[in-house]
Formats: structure tokens, C-alpha cells, sequence
């Protein structure tokens, strides 16, 4: 086939799929890559940092990527790398911790609100997954990870942004159980990283999540999500390099002759690190302040505006970008359907409908969804 003729098919193919330029995207954590990072990325295609040997510059400019993030978490020494998102690694730090531990039976305390992929991770490592509830404020109950802890636990992890909420679990009362009981804490950072210190910069009150904890041996934090990085770009802080070549292993037959790889992947995108960096240096805080900012304006509204819908409500107050809508009068599921005939791509959990205001989505869109909502509410007898 021509090229002209491959290009009109694949327009053609997926042209029924979301976009979002469209703002109707509205219920996922990633958004339009920024585009400086877009030009950067295709720049930088073949960049492989799999074989450091053939990118000693790249390798370089992925350690300042590090600092810089580190920078941002409270520990410009942090050690780690740019990876494929927060499975990868999440994975990695409870393989750290399964390392570190050297336990035949090894146990990690999660807590119910935590993404999916630490059951992965615990699969592939042979880990027991310990799942411990709730409070009323939809965060790990802290008495309940203690009661949790024996002699097989190895880790806790603690999230600052949780998947359905965007909640932000009392990392600074697990260090002190990490601390006091000589584990390992992980925070899942993937969504809140790029968000949380930039409230704190804005002046609003933000819970301590990071490396200022002593008991937080590393983070995982998606630059892919609220950094506007293309996608694969998450990343992976181990609190000091000790901990991050606990997962190194040497490969001896590549260009630069023996090197180290600590990711779990081995081929690794160069042009991923590349536009983290360029994002880091041309928005800085301030860039990433204004992002932050009219996105959480943009949240609040929205927020407000729910309660006025007679049947339904917010679950929560939101703490990031994230708000949950749930109904007590109306199936959540139902309402779920109908927006998405509506060609909303909203998120359903089981009991209620995630939205989060990414970048992408604009004061018309959130009046555009308001609006279908209340007639949907309307038909269904509101």
C-alpha cells in the first residue's frame, strides 16, 4: 500500500475513537501531551536508553531529570528513572522490597483504595497482598495497617492520589509505623505527584507525602499524567541510590560494553526522558502552578454544581482534580450509560462516576457536561 493510502485508512479507522481535543474525555488521568513535548519526542525517536553505551548524554540528561523530580518530592539526591508508568514502577519498588526483606513468606500492606497494579506486581513477585480499609474520609485506616503488620510484612504502601478519589492517604503516620517497625514505604504517587506540590506552592494546606518523611524509601510519580509528557513517561525515586541498585543487574554485551539497567524493561524510550526534561525546564513551577490552578478552578465548579442536581452528590470534597459523583435516589451505573451514549468517556467505579479535569477540559466542556447531566437526571424522573 502507498503511504497516502496506509495514512487515509488509519484516519479512517480511528476516527471513532475519544480524543482529547475533543474535551469529552473526561474520565482519565492522562491528557494532550504539551507541545513542546510532542516536538521534542519525535526529535528523539530513536533514542534507546536500554543501551546506555550509545547515549552517554541521554543517560546524563535522565540523572538531571531525577534530580529535578527529586528536587520536587523533598530529596534533590533521589535515585531512580524515567519508566513506562506507574505499573512498572510500582512494581519495582516492591521488587526493591522483596530484595531488601530476603523473606521466604513476604507480605505488603495496601490499602483498599490502591491501583490495581500492586496485585499484579504481587503476582509476579510471589508477594500476599494485605488489603486494610478505610476511613470516613476515604483514607487508609492507619490502626488497621498497624493491627496488619507480623512478622511476614515486608512493605507498606501509602497513596497520594488515589485512583478513584484522588485522595491522599496519612503518609507521614505509615512513615512512622516504616520507621518504627523497620519496613519498607512505597508511595504511589502516579497522579499526585504532579499536582500536590504545586497546591502546596499555591498556598493550600497539603498533607507531608514525600521524602521529607523519613520512613518513604521511594515514589512512583507519572510525568505522563498531570506533567503533560507523552505517553510512556512515568518515573520511579528510590530514596538514595543504595536502594535503586538493589533491582540493578549488568549486561555485558551492549555498545558501551558493561552496563547497568535497573528498570524492568530492558529497550527503554530515550525520547520519553528527553521531553520530561524539555517539559521540567521550559514550564517549571510556575508552569506547572498555572496548570494546577485552573484546573482545580475548573474542579471546584464543577463540584458545586453537582450538589445543585437534585439526586445526586459529590462523595468527597475533592482534594485534587477529582471529583466522585454518587446518587442515593438513582442507579450510578444507569446515569454512567447514559453519559457515555452521550459520548462522555466517563470512569465508572461501583459506586459512582469519576471525573477528572485534566488539562484538556475547558470551562465549556464542564458546562457541556453539566448540562447532559441534568437531563439525563430529568429523565430519569429527577
Amino acid at each position: 500500500m502507498p503511504q497516502s493510502s496506509v495514512l487515509k485508512e488509519l484516519e479512517s479507522r480511528l476516527s471513532r475513537d475519544f480524543t482529547y481535543g475533543s474535551g469529552r474525555i473526561i474520565g482519565s488521568m492522562c491528557t494532550c501531551p504539551h507541545p513542546l513535548a510532542r516536538k521534542v519526542y519525535t526529535c528523539f525517536l530513536d533514542r534507546n536508553l536500554g543501551d546506555s553505551g550509545l547515549s552517554p548524554a541521554l543517560v546524563k540528561l535522565e540523572k538531571e531529570t531525577i534530580h529535578i523530580l527529586g528536587a520536587l518530592l523533598s530529596n534533590p539526591k533521589a535515585s531512580g528513572h524515567i519508566v513506562t508508568g506507574g505499573t512498572e514502577a510500582n512494581t519495582l519498588a516492591l521488587w526493591a522490597a522483596k530484595k531488601l526483606s530476603k523473606k521466604n513468606q513476604s507480605e505488603v500492606i495496601v490499602p483498599a483504595s490502591a491501583h490495581y497494579s500492586f496485585d499484579k506486581a504481587a503476582d509476579l513477585l510471589s508477594l500476599q497482598i494485605v488489603k486494610v480499609g478505610l476511613n470516613s474520609r476515604f483514607q487508609v485506616d492507619v490502626e488497621a495497617v498497624e493491627k496488619a503488620v507480623n512478622s511476614n510484612t515486608i512493605a507498606i504502601v501509602g497513596v497520594a492520589g488515589t485512583t478513584g478519589l484522588g485522595v491522599v492517604d496519612p503518609i507521614s503516620e505509615l512513615s512512622e509505623i516504616a520507621v518504627k517497625k523497620d519496613l519498607y514505604l512505597h508511595v504511589d504517587a502516579a497522579f499526585g505527584g504532579f499536582v500536590l506540590p504545586f497546591l502546596k506552592e499555591l498556598g493550600f494546606s497539603v498533607p507531608d507525602f514525600d521524602f521529607s518523611l523519613p520512613g518513604v524509601c521511594s515514589i512512583a510519580i507519572d510525568p505522563h499524567k498531570m506533567g503533560l509528557a507523552p505517553i510512556p513517561a512515568g518515573g520511579i525515586l528510590f530514596q538514595n541510590e543504595r536502594l535503586r541498585k538493589t533491582v540493578a543487574w549488568n549486561v555485558s554485551y551492549l555498545a558501551g560494553g558493561e552496563s547497568e539497567q535497573a528498570t524492568i524493561v530492558g529497550t527503554r524510550s530515550g525520547a520519553s526522558v528527553i521531553a520530561v526534561w524539555a517539559l521540567l525546564k521550559h514550564l517549571g513551577t510556575e508552569g506547572y502552578k498555572r496548570i494546577v490552578r485552573s484546573c482545580m478552578r475548573l474542579t471546584w465548579k464543577l463540584a458545586v454544581e453537582i450538589q445543585k442536581i437534585n439526586g445526586l452528590d459529590i462523595i468527597t470534597e475533592p482534594t485534587m482534580n477529582i471529583v466522585g459523583i454518587k446518587s442515593e435516589v438513582f442507579d450510578i451505573r444507569r446515569i454512567a450509560k447514559e453519559l457515555r451514549l452521550r459520548k462522555w468517556a466517563v470512569s465508572l467505579f461501583p459506586n459512582h462516576i469519576r471525573i477528572v479535569v485534566m488539562p484538556h477540559v475547558q470551562k465549556q466542556h464542564v458546562e457541556e457536561f453539566l448540562e447532559d447531566l441534568k437531563d439525563i437526571v430529568t429523565e430519569l424522573g429527577g
